[in-house]
């Protein structure tokens, strides 16, 4: 019988830690003050859970309590370091520098911001994933106000080399963002030796709760608030802080200070035996990302003729459950079109979109076995053959080869 419920998109989000549970659960019941109303013993109860919260989050990636801005999530974080960042700015430059694989969240805060007569440069990645640090240092002008390249890329794993790209923004006295929403709590992130100026972290991604992330901000830096209203966060960012989400984020970033070692290993293990299985039972497979500079636990591929929501598909039958590493997606030029094309990160790390249409991300969690991969390897093959099956440019790649083509 086939295994139930294997959760192998933990890239897209992780369980809730019972601990973090616990830890949330007295600001949702008992103390459910207001951190602005700190007259009174439920208003001050929160700032105590907030400020404790601030102080284990600046100790997950060694910044100080007052550089930890709260927000709604990575999408938010995003958004504010971007265009908050290039309006405080103005008066120096227009020019910002981004890479072509960053999130959407990234990617598409920008058309606003060339509307109002920003300049965007985009730095192409290899075929690996990764930028170049020297393109960085080509692409910065006397005007560039901002780089924004992520610490780690979600759809194929590779690791970006955010320290040199750090040394480079300091010497030029550019800021540096990294969106670290797929990298903190499972790679060490120490915003000092990165260099980055904001930096990016989402609670949900490293067995926090959802809806809650938070923007490093480092001392002296000046963002203007996209969020008008109080005086919260600093004055970075208004609205009434999320005490218990808050409060999570804080117990999930002190577990993944202590932890995040043991849970590579583990990670490590399983993504070697879930990588040399696919590669000696599927054909016509390609891996994608960088072999080593990658995230624990991610194994991401594309087969040939093989379309990958129908995998999808077949694997959830099976009880797995993966993402299509966005290969797979409307046509976002014209949504109402049935066209799938390949996704932005597959399609700069030089993807043929018209025969990559067979992307798989899996992204295991601390709590997958290798009884889970085993059953993952046993289904694998089997489902690509019967796409094969099922595809016309594969019957008619067969034909060719029996022709000699």
């Amino acid at each position: 019988m086939p295994l139930a419920h294997i959760f192998f998109d933990h890239i897209s989000t992780t369980p809730l830690d019972p601990r973090v549970l616990e830890a949330m659960m007295p600001y949702l019941t008992e103390w459910y003050g207001n951190p602005s109303s700190h007259i009174h013993d439920q208003g001050q109860r929160a700032v105590q859970a907030v400020d404790a919260a601030r102080a284990e989050v600046a100790r997950f990636v060694n910044a100080n309590p007052q550089e930890i801005v709260f927000t709604s999530g990575s999408t938010e974080a995003n958004n504010l370091a971007i265009k908050g960042a290039a309006a405080a700015c103005a008066k120096k430059g227009k020019h910002l520098v981004v890479s072509e694989v960053e999130h959407f969240s990234v990617l598409n805060a920008l058309p606003p911001l060339r509307n109002r007569g920003y300049e965007v440069t985009t730095l192409s990645a290899d075929s690996d994933g990764k930028v170049d640090p020297d393109d960085v240092r080509r692409a910065i002008r006397p005007d560039t106000v901002l780089v924004s390249v992520m610490h780690a890329n979600a759809e194929i794993g590779t690791i970006e080399p955010i320290g040199e790209i750090g040394r480079i923004t300091r010497e030029r006295e550019v800021l540096f963002h990294t969106d670290a929403t797929a990298s903190a709590g499972h790679i060490p992130l120490d915003v000092r030796e990165a260099g980055a100026d904001l930096v990016t972290l989402s609670a949900h991604n490293f067995y926090g709760p959802k809806g809650t992330g938070a923007l490093v901000v480092r001392e002296g830096v000046r963002l203007d608030s996209q969020i008008d209203g109080g005086f919260q966060e600093m004055g970075f960012r208004a609205g009434t802080e999320n005490v218990p989400g808050i409060a999570g984020m804080g117990k999930a970033a002190a577990i993944a200070s202590s932890e995040m070692g043991e849970w590579a290993s583990h990670l490590r293990r399983l993504e070697k035996r879930l990588r040399d299985g696919i590669a000696s039972s599927v054909t016509h497979l390609h891996f994608t990302g960088h072999p080593t500079d990658r995230l624990p636990g991610h194994v991401s591929f594309w087969v040939e003729y093989a379309e990958g929501e129908s995998l999808l598909l077949f694997l959830s039958v099976h009880g797995v459950m993966a993402a299509s590493g966005s290969a797979c997606s409307s046509n976002l030029k014209g949504r109402d079109e049935e066209d799938l094309v390949a996704s932005h990160v597959l399609r700069a790390i030089g993807v043929p979109s018209d025969i990559c249409t067979g992307s798989i991300t899996f992204s295991m969690g601390k709590g997958n076995t290798e009884q889970e991969v085993d059953h993952v390897l046993s289904v694998l093959p089997g489902i690509v053959r019967r796409l094969w099956e099922m595809s016309p440019t594969y019957l008619d790649y067969q034909k060719k080869i029996l022709q000699g083509g």
